[in-house]
């Protein structure tokens, strides 16, 4: 008897062993949790969007755009929608953002399971900009920023390489101020659109007039450098003596850099009369400092009336459809046109983006000191004041 009850016992231990295995092998074979596979598949799949892997550092980056739509509305329960990223074209070196984080895989249960695409959306390329607070005012419609590492080139008159404006975008841009009256005037036609341009001032143009170069910067421009005195860099003496050329940029540099008072300086050249020695080009490029010219020159520096201008602009725009304008504010009739042509743009479908630099402009010692030393230079002559001058009526 005692043999058969061990014998039963016995039996017993090994049936419930064997239901142990089978229920094990069960559960095993049961799918894993949606989100866990969907998470998998957004961060290591082959087929993921470009945008989902790491950008490649390009020298102009998309840091801000423009909306004039509002986001869609979400369903109630549902997951909120990653934002779209900004449309795409293929001249375009703009750079994206890294995409958004997966949702973790024990999501709550009332809400679905986000889709492996829509986890690999990036993230909005950047903030938008601020509306106009003008009535009927353009606006920007992108601010870009420029990576100056290596001394890029910019403008398809004389570099071919980037092509960041799509289709109907223009940048604006102004020499040789800052000028007493055009300057501000100028100034104020950006201002009543709500626009930002880019300005290459003159050095000793700069140290004359530094309450003007402020007001440039207090305007939120963004603020280049045209050389010292605007000295042809490809003539003689500049073309055989390197050092007096370079002088004449550094000069440029350390003079705009000292009317702005402390205010950021973009490393942003443009060479007068948009002459570019080779040698000088190596020089920018260890300076990292970016070189442009452009695509549409007005050429209102041969001109004497504000439709010359205006005219001379719209016509070249009809048959490039975008690109990098040159201007003067130096001019006086380059101020007056401005107004008009602005509103020209606008009616025909023109958006004006913003460049501004991912780096600032540092200046050489040596130079800031050439440039000091302007205002300082005296005659031999140590007689003190007031045996030199006397009022003699009053």
């Amino acid at each position: 008897m005692r043999l058969v009850m061990i014998i039963v016992a016995a039996l017993m231990i090994l049936g419930l062993a064997a239901f142990g295995v089978v229920s094990a092998q069960k559960m095993a074979a049961v799918p894993a949790s949606p989100a866990a596979p969907n998470a998998r598949v957004a961060t290591s799949s082959p087929g993921a969007p470009a945008a989902a892997r790491a950008p490649v550092s390009q020298p102009v980056s998309q840091i801000a755009q423009a909306t004039t739509s509002a986001a869609p509305s979400t369903a109630p329960g549902a997951a909120p929608r990653a934002a779209e990223p900004a449309p795409a074209w293929p001249s375009q070196v703009a750079q994206t953002t890294a995409p958004t984080t997966p949702a973790p895989a024990a999501a709550a249960p009332s809400a679905p399971v986000p889709t492996s695409s829509a986890q690999s959306k990036p993230a909005p390329t950047a903030s938008n900009i601020p509306p106009c607070d003008k009535p009927g005012g353009m606006g920007l419609a992108r601010i870009v920023e420029i990576d100056t590492t290596g001394g890029p080139g910019f403008g398809f008159e004389h570099f071919k390489q980037y092509d960041f404006l799509r289709d109907k975008e223009i940048v604006l841009t102004f020499d040789d101020g800052p000028w007493p009256a055009n300057t501000p005037a100028v100034l104020k036609a950006l201002a009543d659109e709500c626009l930002k341009a880019t300005f290459f001032e003159i050095g000793k143009h700069a140290t004359w007039h530094p309450e003007i170069t402020k007001q440039v910067i207090d305007a939120g421009m963004t603020l280049g450098t045209h050389t010292w005195s605007h000295k042809d860099l490809a003539r003689n003496p500049y073309a055989k003596d390197l050092e007096q050329a370079e002088q004449e940029i550094e000069m440029g540099n350390s003079a705009v850099h000292m009317a702005a008072a402390g205010a950021p300086v973009a490393p942003f050249f443009r060479f007068p009369d948009l002459q570019h020695p080779p040698q000088l080009l190596e020089y920018l490029a260890q300076r990292n400092i970016a070189i442009f010219s452009t695509d549409i020159d007005s050429r209102d520096f041969k001109m004497h009336k504000p439709d010359e201008v205006i005219k001379s602009v719209m016509s070249q725009l009809e048959k490039r459809g975008k690109g990098i304008i040159l201007m003067h504010d130096f001019k006086h009739h380059t101020a007056e046109a401005l107004p008009e042509l602005l509103h020209q743009l606008r009616a025909a479908g023109y958006k004006v983006v913003h460049m501004v630099p991912k780096q600032q402009l540092t200046t050489l010692p040596k130079y800031d000191e050439m440039v000091s030393h302007q205002d300082k230079l005296s005659s031999n002559n140590t007689r003190p004041e007031n045996s030199v001058v006397r009022t003699i009526g009053e």
